[in-house]
């Protein structure tokens, strides 16, 4: 049998494990409850977060972009500068053709084929007919009705032409033309021709106009008008034409309009 004593300490004993086991759990739940409420995992393994709660409104999120203005429409072709061929063709129509032909392409001898010349070209002499830099009363008529815009859109419209072609005629002239042309006479210290209007006469664009097909009639006349000092626009072609006779010039504007 157990003593008073014995039986007072087991009861003490008993007393606080009770109380210790009891406290334990209730500690660890505590610990655990924020991480639990915090987020659960899903199915997939990743964290899940969790529901809004009812009747709550999404978090803002960053301010969408303002979107840029629509950019203005395309500026019309006269303020870009650029020429306007169907312009061109109407000005064209009312103030050249009857002495040029319907496209270009002269009927008449003594006006010049205009159909694929190149634009830069025909803009530049339409310039100096209105300023008077190259002499010729009736031309300086037509282009002082003209604009700068007018004449850019002319010189489109006829450069997008295709030219008629032209035919060499005096046979006894052709070869001595040809030699002019294609060779110029080193003696005379004369340039070939085709070295800056191109070996087929296409010319080079904005720089050397195009001859080939041209009436004969008409680049003799230029010839002679520079030769003379009556065409002073192209000191350059004013000395080479200074060595030329009548004969050679003949000749070289015959070979010319043949030219392909």
């Amino acid at each position: 049998m157990k003593s008073p004593v014995s039986l007072l300490l087991a009861a003490v004993l008993a007393a606080f494990a009770l109380h210790s086991g009891a406290q334990q759990p209730a500690s660890e739940a505590a610990s655990a409850a924020p991480a639990a409420s915090a987020a659960a995992p899903g199915a997939s393994g990743l964290t899940v977060a969790p529901p809004a709660a009812s009747g709550s409104e999404p978090a803002p999120g960053p301010a969408a972009a303002t979107p840029a203005p629509a950019a203005p429409a395309a500026v019309a072709t006269a303020a870009t500068g650029k020429p306007d061929p169907a312009a061109g063709e109407a000005k064209f129509g009312t103030v050249c053709a009857a002495c040029h032909g319907q496209g270009g392409n002269s009927g008449t001898p003594a006006n010049p084929k205009l159909a694929a010349q190149h634009a830069a070209y025909v803009f530049k002499q339409l310039q100096e007919f209105k300023s008077g830099k190259r002499p010729n009363p009736i031309m300086q008529g037509f282009a002082s009705q003209l604009t700068e815009a007018d004449m850019k859109n002319i010189a489109a419209y006829v450069g997008a032409q295709k030219s008629s072609p032209g035919f060499a005629k005096d046979k006894e002239l052709v070869s001595l033309g040809e030699r002019i042309y294609r060779g110029g006479d080193q003696s005379r210290q004369m340039p070939a021709c085709a070295g800056c209007h191109s070996p087929n006469g296409a010319g080079i664009p904005a720089q050397y106009p195009r001859l080939s097909g041209q009436y004969a009639e008409y680049t003799a006349s230029q010839l002679v008008a520079f030769r003379d000092g009556i065409r002073k626009n192209s000191p350059q072609m004013a000395q080479i034409a200074a060595k030329l006779n009548d004969r050679e010039i003949r000749a070289v504007a015959d070979y010319i309009a043949g030219l392909r």
